[in-house]
């Protein structure tokens, strides 16, 4: 049997790029991620799960103790990796370019920070 083999996209989809940015913001766990995004638990869900398998995201769960005071299922808290990290500036770098184009600005050509 071959060991799991983690494979990072060769471009990360526009709702990656969301949650990934919305992980950057402080956004940690799904409903958080759903409000701040505007997307369901449908696409939430299967595409976090997708981008822990790729090493972009890790999660881990919350204490259960912390979650039964608070009267609630516990939570899985998921955080941006390193590879996250500039899998989301090259998407943001491609994001303005994509705007430039609207706009008729000239694209951008520096990073814009992550």
């Amino acid at each position: 049997m071959t060991p799991e083999r983690r494979s990072v996209p060769a471009t990360l989809s526009y709702n990656g790029a969301l949650v990934l940015q919305a992980l950057v913001q402080g956004r940690r766990y799904g409903f958080e991620i759903m409000r701040a995004t505007g997307l369901p638990s449908g696409t939430i869900y299967p595409l976090l799960r997708r981008l822990e398998a790729s090493g972009l995201v890790s999660s881990s769960w919350e204490e259960l103790q912390e979650a039964h005071e608070e009267g609630r299922p516990p939570r899985r808290y998921y955080r941006v990796a390193g590879p996250g990290r500039t899998a989301l500036a090259e998407a943001r770098q491609r994001l303005m370019a994509q705007q430039a184009l609207f706009t008729g600005s000239p694209a951008p050509t520096g990073d814009s920070g992550a």
